[in-house]
């Protein structure tokens, strides 16, 4: 897609994705709180948010990030399993455990609702 397609909050995304992948978090993070300025509704934005706040060490912020996340997409997995991750690598054991689990029943909540014989697409 050419740049000049895409919206503020897309163009901020793919900045903070290409800061993630040169090991900058702390700039990723920055890039993905401006990508959710333009648009709140960047769930990839969001998660990573999440992802360039636990890489930088921000582990708190990662884990309130996360929060938020799965409070915008209840029904989503991965949302709860972010929530898991960061709440693990913060030392929240318990709590980990139990976004794990929010985790997998929203995925047996998806599979069920799949028709038997066609495959859920991600």
């Amino acid at each position: 897609m050419n740049d000049s397609y895409k919206s503020d909050s897309e163009r901020l995304l793919h900045k903070g994705l290409d800061l993630l992948a040169a090991d900058s978090p702390a700039e990723a993070a920055e890039a993905f709180r401006a990508a959710l300025a333009a648009d709140e509704t960047n769930y990839e934005a969001h998660h990573g948010l999440v992802r360039a706040l636990r890489d930088a060490g921000r582990l708190e912020q990662s884990v309130g990030a996360a929060l938020a996340l799965t409070a915008l997409t209840p029904l989503d997995p991965l949302a709860h399993t972010a929530l898991s991750i960061s709440l693990q690598t913060a030392g929240h054991i318990p709590e980990a455990e139990a976004a794990a689990a929010k985790a997998r029943v929203a995925e047996w909540k998806i599979l069920l609702k799949t028709p038997p014989g066609e495959e859920r697409r991600g």
